[in-house]
C-alpha cells in the first residue's frame, strides 16, 4: 500500500520559479511555477522493490540523479500549483506501482460453441440459397 502525498512531503523539494502560463503583467512579478523533485533511491517510505519498479518504469522522467521532476503552471497561484504538484506525484507513483491482475485462462461453455456453430451454419445456408436457380 502507499502512503498518501502528505506522508511524503519531509522527502519532497519544492522549488518555485516564473511561470509561462496565463497571468498577464504580474507573470514577470510573480513565481507561480512550482517544480517538485523527489529522490526515489533515498526515499524511507518506500520498498527496495518499489524503488526499483520506480527507477525502471520512470526512468525517462527522471534525472541523471535519479530524481523524479514534476512541474504545474497551470494555475495563476503558487499555492494552487502547489497542490496540482502533490496530485501530479501521487498519481504518478500509483500508476506506476500498480500491478495489473494477472488474466486467467477461459473456455467457451459447450452451448456456447454449439450456438455458434448453429448460427453459421444457418447464415450459410441462407447465402447458398441466394445462388441462381436452374430450371
Amino acid at each position: 500500500m502507499l502512503p498518501s502525498a502528505d506522508d511524503f512531503l519531509p522527502e519532497l523539494q519544492f522549488q518555485t520559479s516564473r511561470s509561462s502560463g496565463p497571468g498577464g503583467q504580474n507573470v514577470n512579478k510573480v513565481e507561480s511555477r512550482v517544480e517538485l523533485r523527489f529522490s526515489v533511491p533515498n526515499s524511507q517510505l518506500l520498498t527496495e522493490e518499489q524503488k526499483q519498479v520506480l527507477l525502471e518504469k520512470l526512468a525517462s522522467r527522471l534525472t541523471t540523479e535519479n530524481e523524479l521532476l514534476v512541474v504545474a503552471q497551470e494555475d495563476r497561484s503558487q499555492l494552487r500549483n502547489r497542490e496540482i504538484v502533490l496530485r501530479k506525484f501521487h498519481d504518478l507513483l500509483l500508476k506506476a506501482l500498480h500491478k495489473p491482475k494477472a488474466r486467467k485462462a477461459t473456455r467457451p461453455s459447450k452451448g456456447a460453441v454449439r450456438k455458434r456453430l448453429e448460427s453459421k451454419k444457418k447464415q450459410g445456408e441462407k447465402k447458398a440459397n441466394r445462388g441462381r436457380l436452374d430450371f
